[in-house]
């Protein structure tokens, strides 16, 4: 069997697991096992198991995951949301669509504690969806900012996508976690001005006049400390020197479980289940490293991705257009795959095509710059149809609206997202710059 046929053979056994609803690590497992037992026997791929699966387990990089979750799980369990919401309801409610807003500025500083896309948009939505459909919020503009805010949770630091790329990529975190707070702020306004946009040019979605808006007392300024000293101490810390990002991680869960301590929210009962919900999502994340690295293993003897890196190069197309076209097929992709398991499968194989191309940066900053675009483009999946997991969830907590008007909701999200995406795309220097300050 030539090379090429046995690459289609690995994604058509991958595809072809995941049509039946086996997990992705499973499908990856599989697709990669068979791929390498058939081309160096079992006895090669027994060895690399044993010596792989301790390899990559017992990196102590990968620890800074678990941490970061857990620090996300004791955010969602210990009453912060309700804190940030109420604090940015004060803030943007008296703007018409204030609400829908205020919600995007809660959904960016939850994100900015805890990580994950998909924690975020059950967080907020769990406190904002009934604030807003008690103020005359249309199901479709309600649900579809909260899903497409709940793609901010991974777009700002500590973003568990970003972390995965850096130990992939062996890139430096602090530079990627700087990398991402430009463009983090910048999707979060282009999301409030795509409200305030929609709820103008479409009537009927929002109030014409907010009626008793929300107002800003001293328990709403006061919410909002614990955040702010959490997010100062973990990422004063880390950029300061005086702890690495995975020490911030446990500095950061530390300072976020005394939080919601002291606002008597955290019981026995959340505390276990903090570490338990940290558990299973660490487990799948780091089954899906074991199945990738198998499958790219298996890919890798091949040859088949260096063939075509040296392909791609040997073209004499313009760089962009090459990165505009691995974009595309992130877009493609996030209709039957998550941010992380595309990462894990797509890195090992694009990122060495990147760097041999010349886009006139140090290749420090190429890989740094398009870390960030991958991100953008990921959280794209995350609300664009056919799947799109953060309307999923938003639309299960919104029983009364239908899942075709969330998807109409998050239409003008993705119109930002586009070009959001293409600005980063045209000007490295945006994500870049904060980076220029880290020694």
């Amino acid at each position: 069997m030539t090379p090429l046929a046995l690459t289609a053979l690995i994604f058509g056994i991958m595809l072809a697991c995941m049509a039946v609803r086996i997990p992705i690590a499973v499908s990856m497992f599989a697709a990669g096992a068979i791929g390498y037992v058939m081309q160096t026997g079992w006895a090669p791929f027994s060895f690399f198991l044993n010596t792989q699966a301790f390899a990559r387990f017992a990196s102590y990089d990968l620890s800074v995951i678990p941490l970061f979750i857990l620090m996300g799980h004791f955010a969602t369990k210990g009453g912060i949301s309700k804190s940030l919401f109420e604090f940015a309801a004060a803030v943007m409610g008296r703007m018409k669509g204030g609400l829908a807003m205020a919600s995007l500025l809660a959904c960016a500083a939850f994100g900015a504690i805890s990580g994950s896309s998909v924690a975020t948009a059950a967080t907020i939505t769990s406190v904002a969806l009934p604030e807003m459909r008690r103020h005359g919020y249309s199901g479709r503009l309600a649900t579809g900012t909260l899903a497409a805010g709940g793609t901010l949770g991974i777009q700002l630091p500590p973003s568990i996508v970003l972390v995965i790329y850096a130990i992939l990529t062996e890139q430096n975190i602090s530079k990627l976690f700087a990398a991402a707070i430009v463009p983090g702020i910048i999707a979060m306004i282009g999301y409030m001005i795509a409200v305030g946009l929609y709820v103008r040019l479409v009537p009927g979605h929002a109030p014409e006049v907010e009626e008793a808006p929300p107002p800003m007392t001293l328990r709403a300024l006061m919410g909002i400390v614990p955040i702010a000293i959490i997010f100062l101490l973990v990422f004063g810390g880390i950029y300061g020197g005086f702890f690495t990002p995975t020490e911030g991680a446990a500095v950061g869960a530390s300072t976020t479980f005394l939080t919601a301590l002291l606002k008597g929210e955290m019981t026995l009962k959340k505390f276990k289940e903090c570490f338990y919900g940290t558990a299973v999502s660490a487990a799948m994340i780091f089954l899906i490293f074991l199945g990738a690295d198998l499958m790219n293993a298996a890919l890798a003897l091949t040859q088949v991705p260096n063939q075509l890196a040296q392909v791609v190069g040997s073209w004499g197309v313009a760089p962009l257009l090459v990165v505009v076209a691995i974009l595309l097929f992130y877009v493609v992709l996030g209709a039957v795959m998550d941010e992380l398991s595309m990462l894990l499968l797509t890195i090992p194989i694009f990122f060495p095509i990147i760097m041999g191309l010349d886009f006139g940066m140090p290749r420090e900053s190429v890989a740094i710059w398009f870390g960030i675009v991958v991100l953008m483009t990921v959280g794209f999946g995350l609300i664009a149809p056919p799947v799109g997991l953060n309307v999923y969830i938003v639309n299960g907590l919104a029983k009364d609206v239908p899942m075709g008007e969330t998807y109409r909701g998050v239409m003008p999200f993705l119109i930002s997202d586009v070009l959001r995406t293409m600005l980063f795309l045209f000007f490295p220097i945006i994500p870049l710059w904060l980076v220029g300050f880290i020694s």
